[in-house]
């Protein structure tokens, strides 16, 4: 279909901000609210699904608005015009591709200086001189470019949320993480750890690390959204998304939620013991999909999961593991050498020697100098039920000794400093044992363990 002359350019930018303004508006309604129960009865309730689309990359269509971006920036709008209506023509639902089209045929008819640029100067601006025609969008300038006038409340608020999802992807591009360094929590991985996600924040983007032989790789990053009220959750309905150290609990179908889950979802296991300790509530967090109308939500747009876009979520509901995965969302990572976190993982190895050697002599009393006085089991056992426990396994073990197999160690510092630590415990003589998971709190320069639970 050949493109239009200029004046119809300005008014299919503006239709295609006021088409941006129906889709945030489903998603107002938060996760819990969306939320129905699984299994057969679910299924009967839910609507009936329009065709599903061609399979999508992963990444694909970021990289795609990426490109049109540097077109316009560099001058060369003819180029980034047709990338976009193919983009918006493949993903009908991804508001930005759209915003990038309007911007694209306004700039046609007038001067457009920022991301979103769809109204007229107002008419009190128009007898003061303009700037000079930038051919393209210029991003520097999105933030804190003045919101046009002309447009309604609702539609100042999806366009101020765009501009904050468009600047966000950009960067991301501009800042990557350091070649060959990893976040800091990711102290030790098991070879039966598979995978590894890690989330930062500060700059909505979640990235996913393969671990191989020679040690965690980053395989692929996406832009995410979270709490509208930001992170570090605290209570029930906070609408914040949890900070710590977490683990993918299941893989939930698709087909037993409603379509505003998109792809499915990936429930990990908030509240955790820290949480717990730390006397925090709340429930249901996952990392999930996006409703048929959006190819993704603003930054700040969940009642505490972290939302991906569908194609996004695919490549993580194919690769990760339930149980064995981990989730480490930061308020911003801290990115590292591997080799530099060599000394803290051998000291805490040291620390971790001790407590295996004390039970597997049987030295009881040495052992409990591993707990802290807080202490609670899985089975909400405190010290001095753990302390019986503990000396009813020395009695059978009879002077075996105790391997740990499949190592895991990651670092959580806040206010405090907890190591979480997962392992199988195998007798010597067996060849399997229950999997655990310590939570370990550093007391100056002494660890001390508050939790430990059989996982598996």
């Amino acid at each position: 279909m050949p493109l239009s002359p200029f004046p119809f350019g300005h008014a299919l930018a503006t239709a295609v901000m006021a088409g941006l303004l129906a889709a945030p508006a489903a998603a107002a309604q938060g996760e819990k609210k969306a939320r129905q129960p699984s299994g057969k009865k679910a299924q009967q309730r839910k609507p009936v699904r329009a065709a599903a689309p061609a399979p999508l990359r992963d990444g694909d269509a970021e990289r795609r608005l990426l490109e049109i971006y540097r077109l316009t920036a560099e001058g060369h709008a003819r180029q980034a015009l047709p990338l976009a209506e193919r983009l918006v023509r493949d993903h009908p639902n991804f508001q930005l591709a759209q915003l990038a089209l309007g911007d694209l045929l306004a700039a046609r008819a007038r001067p457009v200086g920022r991301v979103g640029d769809v109204a007229m100067p107002p008419p009190a601006a128009a007898a003061r001189p303009m700037p000079a025609q930038i051919p393209g969008i210029s991003l520097a300038s999105a933030a804190a470019a003045p919101t046009p006038q002309a447009l309604p409340p609702a539609a100042i608020d999806t366009l101020s949320d765009l501009r904050a999802e468009s600047r966000l992807r950009v960067d991301a591009l501009k800042a990557r993480p350091p070649q060959g360094s990893i976040p800091a929590q990711f102290l030790e991985l098991s070879a039966r750890t598979r995978h590894a996600i890690a989330m930062d924040a500060s700059r909505s983007r979640l990235y996913l690390f393969e671990n191989t032989d020679k040690g965690l790789v980053l395989v692929a990053d996406y832009y995410a959204s979270v709490g509208k009220l930001g992170t570090e959750k605290q209570a029930e309905g906070d609408q914040r998304t949890p900070l710590g150290v977490y683990y993918i609990t299941s893989r939930l179908d698709p087909a037993t939620l409603k379509d505003f889950y998109g792809a499915g979802a990936l429930p990990i296991n908030y509240p955790n013991p820290l949480d717990l300790r730390r006397g925090k509530t709340g429930s249901g967090i996952w990392l999930h999909g996006t409703p048929p109308s959006q190819f993704s939500r603003a930054p700040l747009a969940t009642d505490g999961c972290l939302v991906l876009a569908n194609p996004d979520l695919e490549r993580l509901l194919k690769t990760v593991e339930p149980r064995t995965t981990p989730v480490v969302i930061a308020r911003e990572l801290r990115w590292v050498k591997p080799q530099a976190l060599q000394a803290e993982r051998q000291s805490f190895h040291d620390v971790l020697e001790a407590w295996r050697s004390a039970k597997s002599q049987g030295d009881t009393q040495r052992l409990l100098g591993f707990y802290a006085p807080e202490f609670q089991s899985h089975r909400n056992q405190d010290l001095q039920q753990w302390s019986q426990a503990l000396q009813a396994e020395a009695q059978a073990l009879q002077g075996r000794a105790v391997a740990l197999k499949d190592k895991s160690v990651l670092r959580w510092t806040d206010s405090s400093d907890t190591m979480v630590v997962t392992f199988g415990e195998v007798t010597e003589g067996t060849r399997t044992g229950p999997v655990k998971r310590q939570y370990w709190t550093r007391k100056g320069a002494r660890w001390q363990i508050f939790f430990e639970g059989v996982i598996g």
